[in-house]
């Protein structure tokens, strides 16, 4: 579970709030960090992730051109 230390209330209180996340996966903790800085004061918060998770049964158009 995550949340926002109480002395950290007033740095995001109102603010925009980056996170930076190296692998989404579910989303789960995309989601639970969110929410926990809502509910700690954030005004906003925006996700940032460097790489995703594909789904088991997705495969590449092998004739597609990049």
């Amino acid at each position: 579970a995550f949340r926002v230390p109480p002395e950290a209330e007033i740095e995001i209180a109102g603010r925009r709030v980056l996170v930076v996340d190296d692998v989404y996966t579910t989303g789960a903790t995309v989601r639970a960090v969110a929410k926990a800085l809502k509910r700690g004061g954030a005004g906003a918060v925006d996700v940032l992730t460097f790489a995703r998770v594909l789904p088991g049964d997705f495969r590449a158009d092998e004739s597609a051109t990049i």
